[in-house]
């Protein structure tokens, strides 16, 4: 394995073959995810599937699928405590102590809060060349359940703060890492682990199968109801059907009325107010109340006409500041309460800064216009990577920093970790690996990536993956103990967390 570092400034491992493979020298083109915006041709006909899927075969020969196995650690790999607190840069200084907290809790929180240690580590491995717009982070608590305009749940990713353009492989390779993470966490055995990380790519591999001749908009239209998963290759369990309808109950119980008697308090004249809850629910200042409601305002302008009429509907009576999630912890996120018809008529809004993504170093990223807006990026990132999405979504500036916004509770769930164990695990990572694919579909060229998986009886990539997330859960594991091992040393604080 030879290395070259003119991938962004970083090492990129090639194989024995040569460089890079680039689609464009395999036997047609393969397509290019938001090629040429914003024109569109309409005359040109493109190449047929089944040659794109050839061309995706080709690629074989340059980066065997058995070149993703090893797990690369250079001698020059950086202190990933060093790439954490490069991460930090930016955000406000109080909160960070809690954000090492909550990775500290254990190796998987870690794995969540450390995306730009895998960006680095990534970057190192071969690459099959063919791109899409990725979710960036994709690990098993980014996928999840919501609300959609017709009141069904649905399960999809639901986190797209690191999105971008990249190949479909980091994505998977992401989501494999932290199935065996989590299930490490919970001691599931080696041998369980392996038929988890398995399942996942067989899920991703044989979906993309079934996508590869299907016209665009049949790809564009699936979504996963969440009261009728059926996944292609894998049947439900009893087991993991109560655990999908327990999450759906809990989730139908979360909506903004819900969430107004846990977080909201009677003013004094009887208007409503955030409840405070320091550190994860603080009130702000009037000037920064101001700068909210300010960029709320044009944030209705990121809407399509007929939801900024609705949005019109209301006002905004309070905002807050609301810690959410463990990377995240630390970029500026509010929460704006609006009232409408009456003051029990509410809708929250989530107002979260979009900062630049962990792989923005070694990848050519979004196209513009949206390279020059983080928020816009992750919104369009959202659009295009989720089935069916929340109809709030936007973007907008406060201050000079970029945020996007979306619904704060809008049937929200989730699949918890500790629930996948048994049957349960291999089916929710078969699922999550299938959604992916789904995901990927939506912008990547189908045909070419199914055509370097192979078909379902080509078992090599699927091992050649679970080689790579074991690897990888002992790295995280390592990385971890030296993440430990700086707080212990006082070169990271650690503040206690009231919800841990």
């Amino acid at each position: 394995m030879e290395r070259s570092n003119d991938f962004g400034g970083q090492e990129v491992c090639r194989t024995e073959h040569g460089e890079m493979p680039d689609p464009e020298t395999a036997e047609t083109v393969v397509l290019e995810p938001l090629a040429d915006y914003p024109r569109i041709d309409l005359r040109g006909a493109g190449e047929p599937w089944e040659r794109r899927r050839d061309a995706g075969k080709v690629l074989r020969e340059t980066v065997p699928h058995d070149s993703h196995a090893p797990l690369f650690v250079p001698e020059n790999r950086p202190d990933p405590v060093t790439l954490i607190e490069a991460a930090h840069e930016g955000r406000q200084p109080h909160l960070l102590p809690l954000r090492v907290a909550r990775m500290a809790s254990s190796p998987f929180a870690f794995l969540r809060g450390a995306a730009h240690v895998m960006a680095w580590d990534l970057a190192q491995s071969p690459s099959s060349g063919i791109m899409v717009a990725m979710n960036g982070d994709a690990h098993i608590s980014n996928f999840g359940l919501f609300g959609t305009p017709q009141r069904d749940v649905v399960l999809d990713l639901n986190d797209f703060d690191e999105v971008t353009i990249g190949p479909w492989e980091w994505d998977l390779k992401r989501l494999v890492a932290s199935i065996d993470v989590a299930a490490r966490g919970d001691h599931v055995p080696p041998g369980e682990r392996r038929a988890a990380t398995t399942a996942a790519v067989a899920g991703y591999q044989h979906t993309m199968i079934e996508l590869a001749p299907q016209g665009p908009l049949d790809v564009w239209q699936q979504a996963a109801r969440a009261d009728n998963l059926d996944f292609s290759g894998i049947r439900i369990d009893s087991e993991s059907q109560g655990v999908i309808r327990k999450a759906v109950e809990k989730a139908r119980k979360r909506n903004n009325q819900t969430l107004l008697d846990r977080v909201g308090e009677r003013r004094v004249d009887g208007g409503w107010r955030f409840r405070e809850d320091p550190p994860i629910l603080t009130r702000v200042d009037d000037a920064t109340r101001e700068a909210v409601i300010s960029g709320l305002e044009h944030y209705a302008d990121t809407l399509p006409r007929e939801r900024r009429f609705m949005l019109s509907r209301y006002h905004v009576v309070d905002v807050a500041h609301r810690v959410v999630g463990v990377g995240s912890v630390g970029t500026r996120a509010y929460v704006a309460l609006l009232c409408g018809n009456s003051d029990r008529d509410v809708l929250f809004l989530q107002v979260k800064e979009a900062v630049r993504p962990a792989h923005a170093p070694y990848l050519p990223g979004m196209p513009e216009p949206y390279a020059s807006h983080e928020g816009e990026r992750v919104i369009y990132g959202q659009r295009l990577l989720q089935a069916v999405g929340d109809p709030l979504l936007g973007w907008t500036t406060i201050g000079d920093r970029p945020f996007y916004v979306r619904q704060m509770k809008n049937m929200k769930g989730e699949i918890p970790v500790s629930c996948m164990t048994g049957q349960p695990l291999l089916y929710f990572s078969w699922a999550y690996g299938a959604l992916l694919a789904r995901a990927h579909a939506r912008t990547g060229d189908a045909a070419a990536i199914a055509g370097y998986c192979g078909k379902d009886r080509h078992a090599d990539l699927r091992e050649a993956l679970a080689d790579w997330a074991e690897a990888y859960g002992e790295r995280n594991q390592a990385d971890y103990e030296i993440f430990r091992a700086a707080i212990a040393e006082g070169r990271l604080e650690a503040a206690p967390d009231p919800h841990l």
